[in-house]
């Protein structure tokens, strides 16, 4: 079966995410639980701040599921609603049709560790 995964609205005000890591090369098996993308959040255009409104973000997987396409890479600002990658539940299902549903998700927010010896 082919599930799909489009960048979540994880804040009301959100429009976009900046993708900072890919923690799955295409191929690869994500088990449950499983680490996919860390995304960085920028809120500052939307909410004035006296320090931006930044936030960071990991998205992992409820589904044992293999990347079949990444459809971002480090870097690349995406909006809302547009595709992050396509899963299959097996290794060498047919990338030919639509998805039958989205991947499950679980996002959770994260401390990056490049910003463990600031302040």
């Amino acid at each position: 079966m082919l599930l799909s995964l489009t960048l979540p609205r994880i804040n009301p005000q959100m429009v976009d995410a900046t993708i900072d890591v890919a923690h799955i090369a295409e191929g690869g098996s994500v088990v449950l639980g499983g680490k996919f993308v860390d995304v960085t959040v920028d809120l500052s255009a939307a909410t004035p701040h006296d320090c931006p409104p930044i936030s960071h973000y990991r998205i992992a997987l409820r589904d044992r599921v293999w990347l079949r396409r990444l459809d971002v890479a480090p870097g690349d600002r995406v909006d809302v609603g547009a595709s992050l990658a396509l899963f299959s539940t097996t290794p060498d299902e047919p990338l030919e049709g639509e998805p039958a549903r989205a991947v499950r998700v679980a996002i959770a927010g994260i401390i990056p560790q490049t910003t463990w010896g600031e302040g």
